[in-house]
């Protein structure tokens, strides 16, 4: 299936589930402190949902050959890029990085977020690889116009990291999304400028930097579904759901509270 665009109806649908999604984000990250479960972040998700009437857009995904995944978040700890699956076995400490991802169905429109919280206070140098990663969904953003490409977002992603001695991941990447959670383009976070697809108003993407202290490899852990830094590097992710619209680009996962002025902290 190709590329879908989207009213401006099905954009308003998407920016409810989007706002849906980044509250229930929001709340869990209010949770996030030393000792807490995973699973314990997982039930705050599965009432939010609940609350607003959603579906969770987690819950039995079952891409390709991978088994159905088990919970309505995904939380990485650390050097874990992406898919760590929530467990009460699975608490997170002082100094921890934490990557919460979730997404909500409401109306049968998916928004889809992700942040990485620090746990507790943490180092000067991991601080700067969240406020960089961070930055990084900022200058894919920007990117993100009518009559750009793809790879004017990789591009934009790709140079900012780098730049400041890091490496994006190359194995995962964006996707469009609306009535399905992947759907085309893909959204590499590297990429040459002006190559790929190029953007047309109606287009809905999800763009999600993940950003590794040191290499780009990844490995996958025996669950198939957790996927760490081959080096055992820490790794941070953050993802806003963007609508590009004729006037430019609208984040549709926007919220002040969580995210700051333009990804500044708040």
């Amino acid at each position: 299936m190709g590329i879908i665009l989207k009213t401006e109806k099905q954009i308003e649908t998407i920016r409810r589930s989007g706002q849906a999604a980044t509250a229930t984000l929001q709340r869990m990250g209010e949770a996030v402190k030393p000792g807490v479960a995973t699973s314990e972040l997982d039930k705050i998700a599965r009432k939010m949902i609940r609350d607003f009437g959603g579906t969770s857009s987690f819950l039995g995904y079952r891409p390709n050959f991978h088994p159905p995944f088990p919970a309505t978040i995904c939380a990485s700890i650390n050097d874990e890029i992406v898919h760590g699956i929530p467990s009460p076995r699975r608490k997170v400490e002082e100094g921890d990085i934490l990557s919460l991802d979730f997404a909500m169905i409401i109306d049968g429109y998916h928004g889809d977020t992700a942040f990485t919280f620090p746990v507790g206070r943490i180092s000067p140098e991991t601080r700067r690889l969240l406020d960089v990663t961070r930055a990084s969904v900022f200058k894919g953003i920007e990117e993100a116009k009518a009559g750009n490409r793809i790879g004017d977002i990789g591009h934009a992603v790709q140079q900012h990291a780098e730049s400041h001695g890091y490496s994006v991941v190359r194995d995962l990447c964006g996707h469009g999304i609306g009535r399905s959670l992947w759907e085309e383009p893909q959204v590499p976070n590297h990429g040459r400028p002006q190559r790929g697809i190029r953007l047309k108003p109606g287009m809905v993407i999800a763009i999600e930097p993940m950003v590794c202290a040191g290499g780009e490899r990844i490995r996958v852990h025996d669950d198939e579904w957790t996927t760490s830094t081959a080096d055992g590097r820490l790794s941070a992710h953050f993802e806003h759901t963007v609508a590009i619209l004729s006037d430019g680009p609208e984040i549709l996962t926007e919220n002040p509270d969580l995210w700051g002025s333009n990804g500044q902290p708040g």
